[in-house]
């Protein structure tokens, strides 16, 4: 077997790093023209998708900071032989919010100290455009939305080309929910970022996430980013296609480090990995990334395909889900525990049905009652699919096993929660043993 094949980067989600150290890269860049045409932006795919992967190369390619690596990190790509006008150009402002604790009690303080400091070392790095009098000022004040109303207002009057990235701006959703104080702060932060782009201070805006709850019910109004998630254009953006899949096996094979044969490997990637289209116009489906590099990453290792097929590292947001299974009504207190609520029965029905058809137009996470608002959250976090039209009306399924697996344990663990009698839990049993749950349960 040979050891000149290229590192595997599973878990990596630094741009730079894939591409200084080589790291196997499936080349995205091309989409960075079609992404210039929408100046502020908001995109949601699931959790493990490559978002923080795609947010660094945005970083790496915009900043200006970073124009004497960019021969370096681009060499090869699509973008880096043919660059557009905009390469290296901007200040770029990244705020990464899966790095903030999620405590209720510290959360406020916790993103005010993140925010500032990131404010502080983006003006530090470009202090040929902030001079020492500027940085004071705007770090002097005393919150993390007049500093940065203060930086709007200095890029826009010497006309400094400003880019903000905000990776994972859900990840307190669940806390946001609980606490209103949570709740207003976020609020805040946004309509600071919306009078950003009204007044010109940010150029261009591009926001990820996992789902849009946060963007729908605690920014208040937060429509100034084109939502081009469910875009037919951007659906490959992120994720692998299968003839991506195919590629990367081959490499990996003809070196001898991969021993499976690629179309017996493709097959069995293709029924848990793979089958998610996003948007209901897209031809084609792409494939879990983290989970093509898991599969990948354990069989060069293991020298044999994994017997588990999910990377335990790999949830849905169950938690949030379950609870929404559960409602706590008025025979909760008649009975001790909470019942399942509708919810509940309509992801057993989808299961059941192998599928759902429904016009899927968004929603609201406190409607989530409503039987399209939680088919579209199951779709955001990639747990259904779109599947065609039947009947005139889009249809929706799991898009493969791993989605299957996830949502039995969703109905299992609210079978838990709600304390339900142990013949009920055996009926689910044998409808999770139908629902091909699969080899590594």
């Amino acid at each position: 077997m040979s050891d000149s094949y290229p590192l595997i980067p599973y878990g990596l989600g630094h741009f730079p790093t894939v591409r200084r150290d080589g790291f196997y890269y499936v080349d995205k860049t091309r989409f960075v023209r079609e992404l210039e045409k929408v100046r502020f932006a908001f995109f949601i795919r699931p959790r493990r998708f490559g978002k923080t992967l795609w947010l660094t190369m945005l970083d790496a390619y915009y900043n200006r900071n970073a124009a004497d690596e960019f021969e370096t990190v681009f060499a090869g790509t699509n973008i880096g032989a043919n660059p557009t006008a905009n390469r290296s150009r901007y200040v770029v402002l990244y705020f990464d919010f899966s790095t903030i604790k999620q405590a209720p009690p510290t959360l406020e303080s916790e993103f005010e100290g993140y925010c500032s400091i990131q404010l502080a070392g983006t003006l530090r790095r470009s202090k040929d455009l902030f001079d020492e009098e500027t940085r004071r000022r705007i770090n002097a004040e005393p919150s993390i939305n007049q500093k940065l109303a203060a930086l709007f207002r200095h890029v826009r009057d010497h006309r400094i080309p400003l880019y903000v990235l905000i990776d994972e701006y859900d990840n307190f959703t669940n806390t946001i929910l609980s606490e209103q104080s949570t709740e207003a702060f976020c609020r805040s932060f946004f309509r600071t970022l919306k009078a950003g782009t009204g007044e010109g201070g940010i150029e261009r805006l591009f926001v990820t996430g996992a789902s849009p709850v946060t963007m729908d019910d605690v920014t208040s109004g937060f429509n100034i980013a084109t939502n081009i998630s469910l875009l037919p254009e951007f659906n490959e953006m992120l994720g692998f296609s299968e003839d991506e899949v195919r590629a990367m096996l081959e490499t990996y094979h003809q070196t001898g480090a991969f021993r499976e044969e690629v179309h017996d490997a493709l097959a069995t990637m293709r029924d848990w990995y793979g089958g998610h289209r996003f948007s209901t116009d897209a031809e084609g489906c792409v494939y879990n990334p983290h989970m093509v590099l898991y599969y990948l990453n354990e069989s060069i290792a293991l020298r044999h395909s994994p017997e588990r097929l999910i990377d335990r590292n790999v949830r849905a947001d169950c938690g949030k889900l379950q609870h929404l299974m559960v409602g706590r009504r008025q025979a909760e207190e008649e009975r001790g525990h909470p019942e399942l609520n509708g919810n509940f029965d309509l992801l057993r029905q989808v299961i059941e049905d192998g599928g759902a058809m429904c016009e899927l137009d968004g929603f609201r996470l406190r409607e989530l009652g409503e039987r399209g608002n939680l088919l579209a959250m199951l779709q955001c976090l990639g747990l259904l699919s779109h599947r065609g039209t039947v009947e005139g009306r889009p249809h929706f399924a799991a898009p493969n096993q791993t989605a299957k697996h996830l949502m039995h344990g969703i109905l299992r663990d609210a079978y838990d929660e709600a304390g339900v009698l142990s013949v009920d839990i055996d009926d689910f049993t044998n409808l999770a043993r139908t629902g091909a749950v699969g080899k590594n349960e």
